[in-house]
């Protein structure tokens, strides 16, 4: 089971990256002033957004160690939940994988726009 928070900071994430590529393929003009007030917004809140990911994934991939460990010394005596712990850590890396690439992909878009 995938948690609700987790699927919220993905989410948020890849609207974000499909916002970013919407406006990169209109050629937003906005004015200087708001340009530079909406790049610090926009730049802090999806910072926070890929550091809230970034730890999510790492709680699950420790939650998933701590899991294995407690099953091979047998102090846990439910494999299942130990398999599904590795497969919850595993997606997640995944799926942070996939988002870190569709990141790059529109940063070397954006950095080919001509000028």
């Amino acid at each position: 089971m995938v948690d609700s928070t987790h699927l919220s900071n993905i989410n948020s994430l890849l609207g974000q990256i499909r916002q970013y590529e919407t406006q990169a393929q209109q050629g937003v003009n906005l004015p200087s002033e708001a340009r530079v007030e909406n790049k610090q917004e926009i730049g802090s809140s999806f910072a926070n957004a890929i550091k809230g990911a970034v730890d999510d994934v790492n709680s699950l991939q420790q939650a998933s160690a701590a899991g294995k460990t407690a099953y091979e010394l047998g102090q846990n005596k439910s494999l299942p939940d130990v398999v599904l712990s590795m497969q919850k850590s595993s997606l997640a890396f995944e799926a942070t994988v996939q988002v870190r690439n569709k990141v790059l992909k529109a940063y070397e878009e954006i950095m080919n726009m001509p000028v």
